[in-house]
């Protein structure tokens, strides 16, 4: 069981390192730029900083494809050719948009869980940072990932591409503390990539019913998420492994 640990999808590998998982880590651009000493990089970090922080709230409830070079121009009362400058095409404003994204849900979610011990307690506390993400919200329209990966699901190219990236990532990290969990004993023997995929659905269900005004869909999802989190000897019939 103890070489099971580690996934071999790569994207989250180790328990006890601090900071994100390998699979969600990313560079705070203005701290390059700052390193780097060139005031120019840096106000352009800045100003990159500042468009794709507001493309995330307006994707989030509008979709990715809501966004344009005149919008965010008018939004934040900067040029529209300086927005084209730095990111070109709206496909690249999509993808900036979507890694400040990743940006936003590790610092919200994954980074503030990791203080937790692997296992139930890290994956608890991962389940409740992405209720508050969604519900708190966090962004206008609630979890970007919910929002945007139906848009673009049968829409091949490098934005589904990340999206289905980060989808994977996300998946994965839950059926890690899923099988670190069932390890230390704290729950049953299951199948983590199923309770894992059980899990993301009744997280993305939450999201749309809070979207349509439903705040009872908060408890619950709690009820359904103790359920199958629950110490052995209280486990629903429905978590076992499958044979």
């Amino acid at each position: 069981m103890g070489a099971a640990l580690t996934r071999r999808r790569g994207a989250f590998v180790g328990h006890s390192k601090p900071g994100p998982p390998t699979g969600w880590h990313t560079i705070d651009r203005m701290d390059v730029a700052q390193g780097s000493g060139d005031r120019r990089l840096l106000r352009g970090a800045r100003s990159r900083k500042a468009v794709t922080r507001h493309a995330v709230d307006i994707a989030s409830s509008e979709g990715l494809y809501g966004l344009s070079f005149g919008r965010l121009a008018e939004d934040l009362s900067i040029s529209k050719a300086g927005i084209q400058t730095l990111f070109r095409t709206k496909e690249q404003l999509q993808l900036a948009t979507l890694e400040e994204a990743r940006v936003v849900f590790v610092d919200a979610v994954i980074r503030p869980a990791l203080t937790a011990a692997a296992g139930t307690d890290r994956l608890r506390a991962l389940l409740d940072r992405w209720i508050d993400y969604a519900a708190a919200p966090l962004l206008p329209g609630g979890c970007f990932w919910s929002a945007n990966l139906a848009e673009f699901d049968s829409r091949p190219g490098p934005v589904r591409d990340a999206l289905r990236e980060n989808r994977q990532q996300w998946l994965a990290l839950l059926a890690d503390q899923l099988m670190t969990a069932v390890h230390n004993g704290e729950i049953a023997p299951l199948d983590p990539d199923l309770v894992a995929f059980q899990i993301d659905a009744f997280l993305n269900a939450t999201n749309i019913a809070l979207r349509l005004g439903d705040p009872d869909s908060v408890s619950r999802v709690r009820r359904l998420l103790d359920g199958l989190l629950a110490p052995p000897d209280r486990a629903p019939q429905s978590t076992s492994e499958t044979r």
